[in-house]
């Protein structure tokens, strides 16, 4: 009985060699050059102090009136994130045809250019730059995650586009149809499930930073947990955590679902 031998691993080459031991390097430096303290982390003191803190939050403070305003900082947490994603997806498919360079190279680079910047700058300092202009209040949050989510989005559609099959588009344009018309009928729908999948993926991660964005003034959760922690009303500061876990477990299983739907 002959035994079938696995085939031998590719040869890593020297650049790759050279990359890892860099990052390795660089990990170890990190270690060397932090100052973490473990041990005082893990002291009896600092556990006595946290156990302490985390008993101020109890019991939650489920009043009638209270939960009223958590249920509306919530739905403001989720128009935030919703129309924000659904700015950056709409802003991201624009960018995403001359990223993918259908619109050729320089274009191409600078479309690129933008997407990096806008994705490099994270949503809080957005949401500071915004608040500026806008004022405190949820706009301020919603541009602040569009403005992030659109440079994710379009580098990812850029992406997804360029992935795709060319051959048929080719076919349908050497059969006469028009350029739009094939990209329509033969490109776009090799990549709408994967956008799709990326925008709910955006979708989770926005309700989270929509949430975030609420500790410097852009409505929702963030800005109740801001408020009452500032006063040390840690029973109502609870509420609005249990809040944000549920709000954000929530959409974490609408988006499973959806995605589970689409890939059927």
């Amino acid at each position: 009985m002959s035994m079938h031998r696995m085939p031998a691993a590719p040869r890593r080459s020297m650049a790759t060699r050279l990359l890892l031991l860099g990052m390795a390097a660089l990990v170890i430096a990190s270690f060397g050059s932090l100052s973490l303290q473990w041990r005082e982390f893990f002291s009896d003191s600092a556990m006595q102090t946290t156990a302490e803190f985390l008993r101020g939050f109890m019991p939650p403070d489920v009043s009638p009136a209270f939960m009223r305003k958590v249920l509306t900082g919530a739905a403001e947490t989720i128009a935030m994130s919703a129309l924000g994603t659904l700015l950056a997806a709409i802003a991201g498919i624009a960018l995403a045809l001359p990223a993918a360079g259908r619109l050729g190279r320089p274009a191409r680079a600078c479309t690129r250019m933008i997407l990096n910047v806008s994705r490099s700058i994270p949503e809080l300092v957005w949401a500071a730059i915004i608040l500026v202009a806008a004022g405190l209040g949820p706009f301020a949050g919603t541009l602040a995650l569009a403005f992030h989510t659109t440079g994710v989005l379009g580098r990812l559609f850029a992406d997804a586009l360029e992935n795709s099959s060319p051959l048929p588009e080719a076919s349908l344009r050497i059969n006469g149809a028009g350029a739009l018309a094939a990209f329509l009928y033969a490109t776009l729908p090799q990549t709408v499930p994967q956008m799709m999948s990326y925008t709910l993926y955006r979708w989770e991660n926005n309700i989270r930073a929509a949430a975030i964005l609420g500790m410097v003034g852009a409505g929702g959760l963030g800005q109740m947990l801001k408020y009452h922690l500032s006063l040390f009303q840690m029973h109502q500061a609870a509420t609005v955590i249990l809040a944000m876990l549920a709000l954000v477990a929530l959409v974490d299983g609408l988006s499973f679902a959806l995605r589970r739907m689409m890939t059927r």
